[in-house]
């Protein structure tokens, strides 16, 4: 049967020119350490340099601000603990939000067992948070901000420049997953104003195990792993050329949005078809306008999302309920978005890329239909 990939914010293939980079690296010569003086260590040191830049140039920042990391959620616990450990302050308190990855919520429930005061802030029925609220959460104690760019499952923008603002007026470190917005929205570092920023590689048509934080120079952070002093002191761990390749190549094609104009026309042609077909029997999760060019999260009220996905054959998508221990439970970011279960247990997330044709939104309408006509 024909396969349809809808399920990008989940994981990207990995782009041809990304392939050809890494390519190049295991045919060449970059096979010694990136960190030895010698002549074997120099082509090695010169390829993640220059990977360093491509990912410093998508970004608009200093290629000494960029430490490479194993991932997205390597670079989230490498801020949240190092911002942690990093603070002299006898009590210290972070702030982030109801709708974050598991990858910022589980390390702020670690931090919390260390002594951390966490403020979840609450969100709209769109997933979004009021910058009132965060500026009423700030105390005396509060060490950092962490407010993801943009949701993973519904799509929904943060007003991140807003949070960042309030947080430079405080003296607060304020850091932002943008894991599922590089390569979708601009990330320029000055424009949103953060001073440290989450990318994943595997979200940005890289291979997984790559990633890299931005950490603006002048923030403190106590490294995450220890060892020797690879990264400039940041990260232990001999780089990888191969990986780092990889993600630079990945950002210099993120770094060109163009094409995300007509991932957008897709989408909205996506939500108006299923609209004309279904009327009020579908719910759109997230906000109508602040949300990804590339996602649609529906809800099929009153159908079991999973039941209705297993009808779609060959179309990969996400569905906005999980099972644990034979329980099927609402996501935690529709629940805190406030989505009735009934509504909420009927979701379906489709996820487009920079690949996904007209055709293939025609055919997984169709087959959509037909799911709903079989139930």
């Amino acid at each position: 049967m024909p396969r349809i990939y809808l399920d990008n914010n989940a994981s990207t293939p990995v782009a041809p020119a990304v392939a050809a980079a890494m390519r190049d690296v295991m045919a060449g010569d970059a096979y010694g350490n990136p960190s030895s003086l010698h002549w074997a260590g120099a082509p090695a040191r010169d390829t993640v340099e220059s990977a360093r830049k491509q990912v410093a140039d998508m970004l608009s920042c200093a290629p000494t601000e960029i430490v490479f990391t194993s991932g997205g959620s390597e670079a989230n616990n490498h801020a949240l603990t190092g911002a942690f450990f990093a603070s002299k302050k006898p009590r210290r308190h972070i702030i982030t939000t109801a709708v974050e990855h598991p990858a910022i919520v589980e390390p702020c429930r670690f931090l919390e067992g260390q002594g951390a005061a966490i403020t979840f802030l609450p969100v709209d029925g769109t997933g979004r948070i009021d910058p009132d609220d965060l500026r009423r959460a700030i105390t005396a104690d509060t060490i950092l901000i962490s407010i993801m760019h943009a949701n993973n499952e519904v799509g929904t923008i943060q007003p991140i420049e807003d949070c960042a603002a309030i947080a430079r007026e405080h003296g607060i470190v304020f850091h932002t997953d943008a894991a599922q917005s590089v390569g979708k929205i601009p990330t320029k570092v000055d424009a949103l104003g953060v001073d440290l920023l989450t990318i994943a590689g595997h979200k940005i048509y890289a291979p997984k195990g790559v990633g890299a934080l931005y950490i603006r120079g002048g923030a403190n952070l106590e490294p995450l792993i220890h060892g020797a002093g690879h990264e400039s002191g940041r990260r232990a761990g001999t780089e990888s050329a191969l990986l780092t390749a990889a993600l630079g190549a990945a950002c210099t094609i993120a770094q060109d949005l163009a094409p995300m104009g007509s991932v957008k026309a897709l989408r909205d042609h996506f939500w108006t078809a299923l609209q004309t077909r279904f009327g009020n029997r579908i719910a759109l999760n997230g906000h109508p306008d602040h949300r990804l060019p590339n996602t649609l999260n529906v809800s099929f009220v009153g159908q079991d999302g999973s039941a209705l996905l297993a009808k779609l054959d060959g179309v990969a998508a996400s569905t906005g309920s999980a099972c644990h221990e034979g329980l099927v439970e609402l996501s935690p970011v529709l629940d805190a978005m406030g989505i009735a279960p009934e509504v909420g247990m009927g979701a379906i997330r489709f996820s487009l890329g920079r690949d996904t044709t007209m055709a293939e939104i025609e055919a997984v309408l169709d087959k959509v239909s037909e799911g709903m006509l079989s139930t």
